[in-house]
């Protein structure tokens, strides 16, 4: 084995939905199923950051 393979089978990232390895045509994803998995959750609202019930909208 050389160090090339080495290095590249040491930085494998895995993608964000399923775990499996990513694919340089779909990054951070293994497929374009695991993309579309990804986008519909964008859309339903599914990925959002929770904020604090103290904080007045535009009030300052």
């Amino acid at each position: 084995m050389n160090d090339h393979v080495k290095k590249t089978a040491g930085h494998l990232k895995t993608c964000p939905i399923c775990g499996k390895p990513q694919a340089p045509a779909t990054r951070p994803f293994c497929s374009s199923r695991c993309r579309d998995v990804d986008l519909n959750r964008w859309l339903k609202g599914s990925y959002v950051i929770p904020g604090r019930d103290d904080e007045a909208d535009g009030e300052e």
